[in-house]
This record gives C-alpha cells, sequence and structure tokens, in this order.
C-alpha cells in the first residue's frame, strides 16, 4: 500500500483535513539523545523514513542545548523528509521550526502552552501536544493542538524522569476524550504496537524501538 501524504503546504488547516483517517499507524521519532548513543546518524535515519512507502509523518527531537552543528543536521534532515513530502515535526523548540519552515511543531507539559504556541505560529504550521494524565487531556490548552499525544503507555528509557505509565487502559480513556488524532508514545515496541492502536490511538510513537534497518518492519503495524 502506498503511503497517503496530506497535501503539503505548511498549513495547519490542511493538516486538519488530514484529519484521524489520514494519520499513519506509526510515527517515528529521530532523537539525538538516541541515536549518539547508537552511533547513528540522524540523516540515515531520514533517508530510512523518506524511502518508507507508508510513513508520512516524523519527528526530530533534541533535548539539549541547540548548537549551530545540531540546527544544520535539523535542518539536512528537513531537506531530506520534504524531498519525498513527508511532514516534519521539531520538538519543543518553535523559534527553530519556524527557521526550519518545519511543518508542524509538538510541545509537552513543560514547554510554551499550546495557545502561546499558536498565537506565533498562527495557521503556518501544525500542533501537537504532549499529555500524561486525563487532567491535561481536558485542560483547555489541549483544544488548540491539532493533535494529541498520550503516553508513556509503558516503561521508557527515553526520559530522565518519566510520567508514570498509563497503559492500554489509559490509551482507551484518551480516545473518549478526545477526537483529535491521537499518537500513543511510550516504551511501544513491534510486540506491543498493534494493541496499543487497538486501544485506540490513530499511531504509535517510536524511539529507542526504531532503526533504519526495522523501519520496514514497522511499516507493516497496522490499526
Amino acid at each position: 500500500m502506498a503511503r497517503t501524504r496530506p497535501e503539503r503546504d505548511g498549513s495547519s488547516t490542511r493538516f486538519r483535513r488530514w484529519g484521524v483517517g489520514g494519520f499513519p499507524s506509526v510515527y517515528p521519532v529521530i532523537d539525538t539523545a538516541h541515536l549518539d548513543r547508537c552511533g547513528r546518524a540522524a540523516t540515515d535515519l531520514a533517508k530510512a523514513i523518506a524511502a518508507a512507502e507508508r510513513i508520512s509523518i516524523a519527528q526530530y527531537r533534541h533535548k539539549g542545548r541547540f548548537t549551530r552543528e545540531r540546527f544544520e543536521e535539523a535542518k539536512d534532515v528537513c531537506e531530506i523528509l520534504h524531498g519525498t513530502g513527508t511532514f516534519v515535526v521539531i520538538n519543543d523548540r518553535v523559534d527553530i521550526a519556524m527557521a526550519l519552515r518545519a511543518d508542524g511543531v509538538h510541545v509537552g507539559q513543560d514547554d510554551l502552552p499550546p495557545s502561546e504556541v499558536r498565537r506565533l505560529i498562527g495557521e503556518s504550521m501544525f500542533l501537537g501536544y504532549s499529555t500524561h494524565n486525563i487532567a491535561q487531556l481536558r485542560h483547555e490548552e489541549c483544544r488548540l493542538a491539532d493533535y494529541v499525544a498520550i503516553g508513556p503507555v509503558f516503561a521508557t528509557g527515553s526520559k530522565l524522569n518519566p510520567d508514570p505509565t498509563v497503559g492500554l487502559n489509559g490509551v482507551a480513556e484518551a480516545r473518549e476524550l478526545t477526537d483529535k488524532p491521537l499518537v500513543a508514545i511510550g516504551g511501544i515496541t513491534l510486540g506491543t504496537a498493534a494493541d496499543v492502536l487497538a486501544s485506540g490511538a490513530d499511531c504509535v510513537a517510536t524511539i529507542s524501538g526504531l532503526s533504519a534497518e526495522n523501519l520496514a518492519i514497522w511499516e507493516t503495524v497496522e490499526r
């Protein structure tokens, strides 16, 4: 099956039209800390994602200081993915996302609130927002996001101080509370991805379980 991509014009309006049904089952996260530990290049993973048939969105995630070298790396990732029409999301940094003309920005509970992010980006890009419990999902800020993430679903080593796990029941509860595209993240493996999707997530985000070599297997995961 060929990948289905939204029309790419950098508009959150276009993204909303893409909607729940347009989200791919897998949302790769190009995490610099994980890749550095593995001795892998972000651009190599970006090339594998760009070559994938059924992946149409990916995130560049860097939690440290954004040096010139990291900026150039993020720029290269954007160029690789945009070359095949893949939507590119920058994690946390609204300024970097705007400078790179990314398609979207993803923020968490400790970052700029969605209301401030939306004020800065307007309709120029779409907005993702991380939540970790029901109270956060019910908060007014969630209404300003174009998609919502819930997690960690399972125990994860991708964060130094992770929030409590929500489990499959937490994913199901989140599905009941929002009609926005729902992304599940946190400790999800190839062995658990199908169960997470069956619990109500539109797609699963993966960090440590993803590599250029196993991306083709991740592509087979379906909801």
